[in-house]
């Protein structure tokens, strides 16, 4: 007999759940709060001179989803990406000249060498990395549960301690001699959430974000825009049969009965997949005793957004003699200094501040799409910046959103282009999207919310994403483990140890 899972939340998690276990025999209904799917990874729109520009609202790239995935599923059908394989250009203060990141150790050496007097093994860096990365990317596929035991026998137990268990200081301490390169080589660690360098569990992060295998550990874009991703699976799961109901109200979920109420219809469950934030379950089931818990946990998020448009194709003030860098993922540093660059994080963190400079992500979406030929009339670049306090929304931030524009001006002729800017602060990330305190990872990636702790299961080796001690309900959303982003990683592992599950009974 064919069992009814119940997948709550129409973001990529869900619907990679829903993909996977409609293809497995599952019958699958898929409810969602919003008169859309897709999650933070949908579309927006303004008007420019009566001309009609969509945007990426929330999500920008893709980075973390696995090859598999995107194949498995049937996007590789439906979806075109690029990424860009010149170098990552690095700005540092005073410098009008970027560090270039090449993806070949020997030219990257050369280039630290000169650029920050870089001595250490960059060589023994990337390759540790890379048998991490293949270790995360094994359990993965497979939809193992991680585990620090199982690490230490595929990894060895000093690569464990270092990469999995241990501090980004200490990581970064162990490969690198200049402070710079420590810096951009660990920015990640803030990624989402003021996690601290010297914190325990800090230094997983570095990999997890490289773990994606799309480009190979790069990130790039799509076609048209990001939200093609969750519009053309959305689509697959269509014509798969899988039932979807937009606009839902879920009044109450009987555990005893196994039904979901909701307000013109009930729905009969054999269990429930949450892909939601890790808030939403212990509300609707009227958990108060796992609300407290999770809201005991690192919550809050320090990561805002802001949207550019510019009326003509942005000029980089420095691109190198007949080098064409205008896709390149830029980042822009606001300190050279590990302490202070990990202060100005928990600056942020205990709201002491509303900015607290770190360092920007600059992604070129405008020039990316040119590059997969698809010409818009304005030009996009997309600004995640790091240390913004959880305490106002973006219309009470004007004067630093105004900093931020500031200083992007040195590094761009053109700025008089500019045209519109759109910006969301993590309190507006929290409202639009439902992030916990605006996290867009959902928990803060450290100690004891990292890899094996990942998971709000009393017994992760035996059930990792079950949801507490309710009985077949279980948590995919971006809470649990890897983490966020456009990847679908969560709601495929857990689909798959489901599938697994029910197929022994």
């Amino acid at each position: 007999m064919m069992k009814n899972a119940v997948i709550i939340g129409g973001g990529i998690n869900g619907l990679v759940a829903a993909n996977y276990l409609k293809k497995n025999n599952f019958n699958v209904t898929l409810i969602e709060k919003n008169n859309h799917l897709g999650g933070a990874c949908v579309r927006d729109h303004l008007s420019i001179n009566e001309n009609k520009i969509y945007y990426p609202k929330g999500a920008t790239v893709l980075g973390m989803m696995q090859k598999f995935i995107f194949e498995e599923t049937g996007l590789k059908n439906y979806v075109k990406t690029y990424y860009p394989k010149s170098p990552k250009l690095v700005y540092f203060p005073n410098d009008l000249e970027p560090t270039r990141i090449y993806q070949k150790i020997e030219d990257l050496k050369i280039e630290l060498k000169n650029k920050w007097n870089e001595n250490g093994d960059i060589e023994g860096f990337r390759n540790d990395e890379n048998l991490i990365i293949k270790y995360l990317q094994k359990i993965y596929k497979n939809g193992e549960s991680p585990n620090i035991n199982l690490a230490e026998k595929y990894l060895g137990k000093k690569l464990t301690d270092l990469w999995i268990k241990g501090s980004a200081f200490d990581l970064l301490n162990n490969y690198f001699s200049s402070e710079k390169t420590k810096l951009y080589m660990g920015m990640t660690v803030i990624e989402s959430g003021p996690a601290s360098i010297f914190e325990k569990g800090s230094a997983f992060t570095i990999p997890l974000m490289d773990s994606g295998s799309i480009f190979n550990g790069y990130w790039g874009f799509v076609k048209e825009g990001i939200w093609n991703i969750t519009e053309k699976l959305a689509k697959i799961n269509e014509e798969l049969n899988v039932k979807t109901i937009l606009s839902a109200t879920i009044n109450e979920i009987d555990q005893n009965k196994k039904k979901i109420y909701l307000d013109n219809a009930e729905i009969d469950y054999d269990f429930i997949l949450f892909a939601t934030d890790p808030l939403t379950p212990s509300i609707l089931l009227k958990d108060s005793d796992s609300l407290v818990k999770i809201n005991k946990k690192r919550l809050i998020g320090t990561s805002g957004k802001i949207t550019t448009f510019f009326k003509n194709p942005v000029r980089w003030k420095y691109t190198g003699e007949n080098q064409n860098y205008d896709s390149s993922f830029r980042f822009i540093f606001s300190n050279t200094n590990l302490n202070e660059f990990d202060k100005f994080s928990q600056n942020a963190r205990k709201n002491l501040k509303n900015y607290c400079p770190g360092y920007i992500q600059i992604y070129a979406e405008g020039a990316a799409q040119r590059k997969m030929g698809n010409n818009e009339k304005f030009d996009k670049l997309i600004l995640f910046t790091k240390n913004f306090s959880f305490n106002k929304k973006s219309i009470n931030l004007e004067t630093e959103k105004a900093e931020i524009i500031s200083l992007l001006s040195n590094y761009i002729e053109n700025i008089d282009d500019l045209v519109e800017t759109k910006f969301l602060s993590p309190m507006d990330l929290n409202e639009i999207f439902y992030f916990p305190k605006g996290n867009i990872d959902h928990m803060t990636l450290t100690e004891n919310q990292n890899f094996s702790e990942r998971t709000f299961s009393y017994e992760p080796n035996k059930d990792f994403y079950k949801y507490f001690n309710n009985k077949d309900i279980y948590y995919c959303g971006a809470g649990s483990f890897p983490c966020g982003s456009v990847a679908g990683t969560p709601g495929y592992m857990c689909s798959k140890q489901i599938i697994r599950k029910y197929s022994l009974n």
